[in-house]
C-alpha cells in the first residue's frame, strides 16, 4: 500500500510540474510547424538500457522535449540491452562482458543508425577520432549560443576529449570539492584552506590539524567523508591525474618500480602511518564504540568528516545534502552541527588546475551518418538550454552546465565557485584497459596484489621500495600466467603477502 502511494504521489508531482511548465515551454518551442502531418522519429541512443527502464530515462531526459516538439516521436536505442545480457546466456556460465564502444559504434553505424547518441566520457575521445561524431562548434555559431555562459571546467573537459573541439555537450555534471570544518580550524587558531591548493599544502596543513589520540583523536584529513582506512581505491584516485600504469599496454610487464609511484607511496603511507589519516586500526577503534543507553540510532555514525573527526576531506556536490539532512536533526540525534566551506579540489604540481573526480554526466553528441541531423540539433540544443538548465538546476547531487543557474541553494552560503574551476582528471582506465580486463579479468589480480602490498606498507612489514619491487617481480610473474589463463582460477598469487594463503580467483 505505501509503494502504492509512493507511486500516486510521484504521478501527482510530475503531472504538476508539466503543468506549470507548459507556458515555458511553448515559449521556448523551436518546432518549425506542428504539423501533425509532418510526423518524425528521433533516435536516440544510450550506452546501456533496456523497456523496464526507459521510462526513467525518458522521464529524466527526453520527455520535456517531445512535449514541447508534439510532431517528433522520440525512440530509446540502447547499445547494450540489460536483458539481453541477463536471459541469452543462462546455463553457461561466466561470459566476457560486451565491449561498449563496439555496441555505440554498431548502433551508429547499422542500417538505421541514431541520430543522437547520450555518451559516458571515456568513449567520447575514440569516436572522435574514427569521424563518428559531428562538430558541434558550427552549429553553435549558426545560432549564436555562447559557450562562455556555460562552466569553463565542462567546455574544456569535453574539448579535451574532442581534439580542441566540441562533439559534445552536457546539461549537467558531478564535481568534487575539498570540504573543511571551520569549527576545528577556528579552534586551533589554523589558517583555513583556499582555493587553488596543491596536494603538499593540504597535506601540510592536515599535520597541523591533527590532535588528540585514541577516541579523541581528531585527524587532518580523509580522501572521503567516511575515512575508509587505507583504502587503496583512494590511493588510485589521488593518483589518477598522473595517469601513473600498473602495466604496459600488452598487459605483459610491471610499470610500478619507477619514482612516480614511490613518491605517491610514501606520501599516502606516511599520513597513515602519522595518524594524519585515520589508520584501520583507527577507523576499528571509532566503529566498535558502544552505543549508549538509550542514545537514538544516528544513521551518520561512522561519517567521521560529518562528526567534526576530520578537519578537511574531498566529497562530492552531494555531500551538501547529508550535511542539510544532519544539521537540520541535529538536535534529535544529539550532534553538533557542522560549520563547513569548501575550496577547490587539490592539484599535483605536476598537473597544474587538474582535479578530482569530476564526472560529465549525459554527454550528447550528434551521430555524423544522422538520417534526422535537424532535429538532433535541436534536442542538443533544447537539452542543453537555459530553460532546462533551470529546470534541472533543482537537483542536489549535480550541477548546471550553465553558469548562470550554479547558485548556492536557498538558505545557505559557500564558496559553490570551488566546485567549477578545476578540470575533470583523465579516466582511472582508458578504453584501452577496459578492452584489456574484458579479454582478461584475472588482471583485476594485479590491482589485489598491489593492495596487499600496500597494506604491507602501512602496517611497517615492508618498505615502499621493498614493497614496490615485489610487486613488480610476483606481477611481472602473474602477467605471464594470466596471458595463458586469462579467465580460470590462479593458485598462489597472494601466498606470503598480507592476507596470503587466499585462492587467487
Amino acid at each position: 500500500m505505501t509503494e502504492r502511494k509512493s507511486k500516486v504521489r510521484k504521478w501527482l508531482l510530475t503531472t504538476l510540474a508539466l503543468t506549470l511548465l507548459i507556458p515555458l515551454l511553448a515559449a521556448c518551442n523551436t518546432n518549425k510547424g506542428d504539423n501533425s502531418d509532418n510526423r518524425r522519429t528521433l533516435r536516440i541512443g544510450t550506452m546501456y538500457g533496456s523497456k523496464q527502464d526507459e521510462y526513467w530515462f525518458r522521464q529524466q531526459t527526453t520527455d520535456l522535449f517531445e512535449f514541447s516538439h508534439s510532431n517528433i516521436d522520440i525512440e530509446i536505442v540502447p547499445a547494450i540491452d540489460y536483458n539481453e545480457m541477463q536471459f541469452e546466456n543462462q546455463g553457461k556460465g561466466p561470459q566476457k562482458q560486451p565491449d561498449p564502444l563496439e555496441k555505440v559504434k554498431a548502433i551508429m553505424t547499422g542500417a538505421n543508425p541514431v541520430d543522437v547518441m547520450i555518451l559516458d566520457m571515456n568513449v567520447l575521445r575514440q569516436l572522435v577520432d574514427e569521424n563518428l561524431l559531428k562538430n558541434l562548434e558550427p552549429l553553435l555559431k549558426e545560432d549564436e549560443i555562447d559557450t562562455s555562459e556555460f562552466v569553463p571546467t565542462v567546455i574544456e573537459g569535453i574539448k579535451d576529449q574532442g581534439n580542441g573541439q566540441l562533439y559534445a555537450l552536457t546539461p549537467s555534471f558531478m564535481p568534487s570539492a575539498l570540504y573543511y570544518n571551520k569549527k576545528l580550524f577556528a579552534e586551533k587558531g589554523v589558517t583555513p584552506p583556499r582555493d587553488n591548493m596543491s596536494w603538499d599544502d593540504v597535506f601540510n596543513l592536515a599535520r597541523q590539524m591533527k590532535s588528540g589520540s585514541g577516541k579523541d583523536s581528531v585527524y587532518g584529513f580523509t580522501f572521503n567523508a567516511w575515512g575508509s582506512g587505507e583504502n587503496y581505491y583512494d590511493v588510485q584516485t589521488f593518483a589518477a591525474p598522473l595517469e601513473l600504469k600498473m602495466f604496459d599496454d600488452k598487459a605483459e610487464t610491471m610499470t610500478v618500480n619507477n619514482p612516480n609511484w614511490k613518491s605517491v607511496w610514501e606520501t599516502v603511507t606516511k599520513l597513515y602511518k602519522d595518524h594524519v589519516m585515520p589508520s584501520q586500526q583507527d577507523m576499528q577503534a571509532i566503529y566498535e564504540q558502544p552505543q549508549k543507553e538509550g542514545e537514538p540510532y544516528n544513521p551518520f555514525q561512522g561519517r567521521l568528516f560529518l562528526n567534526g573527526k576530520v578537519a578537511m576531506t574531498i566529497g562530492n556536490y552531494g555531500l551538501i545534502s547529508e550535511i542539510e539532512q544532519m544539521n537540520a536533526n541535529a538536535d534529535k540525534l544529539k550532534m553538533q552541527k557542522l560549520e563547513w566551506e569548501v575550496v577547490t579540489s587539490p592539484f599535483h604540481s605536476a598537473k597544474p588546475g587538474v582535479g578530482g573526480e569530476i564526472f560529465l554526466n549525459q554527454l550528447a553528441g550528434i551521430n555524423a551518418k544522422a538520417a534526422n541531423p535537424d532535429d538532433a540539433w535541436e534536442f542538443v540544443k533544447f537539452m542543453n538550454g537555459k530553460e532546462w538548465a533551470k529546470f534541472k538546476s533543482r537537483s542536489t547531487y549535480e550541477m548546471p552546465s550553465r553558469i548562470e543557474f550554479v547558485k548556492p541553494r536557498e538558505g545557505l552560503n559557500f564558496n559553490i565557485a570551488a566546485f567549477t574551476k578545476m578540470k575533470p582528471a583523465p579516466m582511472q582506465r582508458s578504453l584501452k584497459d577496459e578492452a584489456l580486463y574484458r579479454e582478461k579479468p584475472n588482471l583485476n589480480l594485479v590491482f589485489e596484489l598491489g593492495s596487499r602490498y600496500f597494506m604491507e606498507v602501512t602496517q611497517g612489514k615492508k618498505s615502499v621500495d621493498e614493497a614496490l619491487k615485489e610487486w613488480e617481480t610476483k606481477g611481472n610473474d602473474l602477467l605471464q600466467k594470466i596471458k595463458t589463463n586469462p579467465t580460470g582460477n590462479i593458485e598462489g598469487v597472494f601466498d606470503d603477502v598480507y592476507g596470503g594463503g587466499k585462492p587467487g580467483h
